[in-house]
């Protein structure tokens, strides 16, 4: 039973850091035209990536830092959003990482066979 929880707790941690750097090419990759922070979440998520705002904001302001994105606000609907696009720094880093993610896929799948 403790094993169990042990194996549990583990599998989460590792899956959160394996997670963890993939929302960073995932969010590149939707920001290719500007969004906002919930239109962004929803895209995800249609797509199968759920991602809480606790995560997603702090990795925008992160990704914004970095040179990566660049945001502006805009008030629509009497409420002020603050929309996000990639910057072309972040564009190119976008399709490195596709290409270094790719390149991990196929080797992945090679182990794992």
């Amino acid at each position: 039973m403790v094993q169990d929880a042990h194996r549990d707790s583990l599998r989460e941690n590792l899956g959160l850091e394996f997670r963890r750097g993939a929302l960073v090419l995932a969010v590149l990759s939707q920001l290719r035209q500007e969004q906002y922070g919930y239109s962004l979440k929803k895209a995800l998520a249609e797509r199968g990536l759920e991602i809480d705002e606790g995560t997603l904001y702090p990795l925008l302001r992160r990704l914004e830092a970095q040179g990566l994105l660049r945001s502006r606000w805009s008030l629509q609907d009497g409420r002020p959003r603050r929309y996000y696009r990639t910057s072309a720094l972040g564009e190119a880093m976008q399709r490195d990482l596709a290409a270094d993610w790719q390149s991990l896929a196929r080797a992945m799948e090679r182990l794992l066979r």
